[in-house]
C-alpha cells in the first residue's frame, strides 16, 4: 500500500485514525509500567538472594540510579496514559 493510500485513508477516517493513535499511546503505556513492575520485583528477588536476611530486602535498598532510572519509567508509562485519555477524548469531538 502506498503512503499516498495510507493518507487518503486516515483522512477519510480521522475519527478512528486518531483513536487509533490513543490505542498506541495506551498500549506503549501500560507496557512500560508492567515492565518496569517486572524490572523493580526482578532487582528485588537479587537483593534478596545476595542478603542474608529473606525479608529485609526492600525497595529503598536498590541503589539511587535503579531507583531513579524506575521513578522515570513509571512517570513516563503513566504520562504515556494520560496522553492516550486525552487523545481518545479528542477523537470523540470529530
Amino acid at each position: 500500500m502506498s503512503l499516498q493510500a495510507l493518507f487518503s485513508l486516515a483522512l477519510s477516517h480521522p475519527a478512528q485514525t486518531i483513536n487509533a493513535l490513543a490505542m498506541f499511546f495506551a498500549v506503549a503505556g501500560s507496557w512500560l509500567l508492567i515492565a518496569t513492575h517486572i524490572r523493580q520485583r526482578r532487582a528485588i528477588a537479587g537483593l534478596v538472594a545476595d542478603s542474608d536476611v529473606a525479608d529485609s530486602a526492600d525497595l529503598s535498598d536498590l541503589d539511587a540510579a535503579t531507583q531513579q532510572l524506575n521513578r522515570f519509567f513509571t512517570r513516563f508509562g503513566y504520562a504515556c496514559l494520560g496522553i492516550a485519555l486525552g487523545v481518545s477524548w479528542f477523537s470523540t469531538r470529530f
